[in-house]
């Protein structure tokens, strides 16, 4: 198969293709994070540069990533704290005329009849690349490792740790990333903070939450903590820090 890499912006989309590339991303809950919505219009205006798509033979989108320029000095310690920190520091050091020096990646989609492909693969190594010609000397990425759903209970910092018997991540994201030579720095446990009424979030997980406490949610990373006397669920996102040579 024929693939390219294109900037997002470079041309219009069809709603159908693009529903088709975004029809199993991530879950509803995800929108519910405030920073990010108050900053995620200057992202798309400022960093389009950053904001590739793949396309196929026919120029129909396959796969497609982003990433935000920042400014870090390669300390695991000054790591922004997450996704959301990364959006951040990248609009206000846009603001305050900071050089950047290393690209965050920020998300990577692939059309879901095509995953499994290495088409994520591409993606990645096409942002890396991307980074290079922009001048940027590093490359990070707050990795959502997307099998920690089934073990929300367990601390982000101990399955980041977990193996399979060859050895290898054993999330398939996480391993992903490690096949192009990157490895983990550390966690994210609180790479994004979504916040709703008691009513949004049961919209947003098809369940009931009668009382206060912590519960366990579809595709959730973590737990969501809910509590009723100020009608507000609030739900922390879990990443890992990876840094790609």
């Amino acid at each position: 198969m024929q693939r390219r890499i294109i900037r997002t912006d470079s041309r219009d989309w069809s709603d159908d293709s693009m529903k088709e590339l975004f029809s199993e991303g991530f879950p509803e809950f995800i929108t519910a994070d405030r920073l990010v919505k108050d900053c995620i219009g200057r992202v798309g205006e400022w960093f389009a540069d950053l904001n590739l798509t793949l396309v196929d033979e026919h120029d129909a989108p396959v796969a497609s990533g982003w990433g935000v320029p920042v400014r870090w000095d390669g300390l695991v310690e000054t790591l922004p704290s997450g996704y959301t920190d990364s959006l951040v520091r990248a609009v206000e050091g846009r603001e305050r005329g900071v050089t950047a020096d290393t690209l965050v990646i920020c998300g990577v989609i692939v059309a879901p009849s095509l995953k499994g492909r290495g088409l994520a693969a591409e993606t990645l190594r096409a942002l890396r690349a991307r980074a290079g010609e922009a001048g940027l000397a590093r490359v990070v990425a707050p990795v959502r490792p997307t099998t920690k759903a089934r073990y929300p209970l367990t601390p982000v910092e101990t399955f980041m740790r977990w193996r399979r018997e060859d050895g290898t991540a054993l999330d398939p994201w996480i391993r992903t990333h490690e096949r192009l030579g990157a490895r983990v720095l550390a966690a994210a446990p609180s790479s994004q903070t979504m916040t709703g009424t008691v009513a949004e979030w049961e919209s947003w997980t098809g369940m009931v939450f009668p009382e206060s406490g912590d519960y366990v949610i579809p595709d959730g990373l973590a737990l969501l903590r809910i509590d009723r006397s100020s009608d507000r669920g609030v739900y922390r996102e879990p990443n890992v820090w990876m840094r790609h040579r």
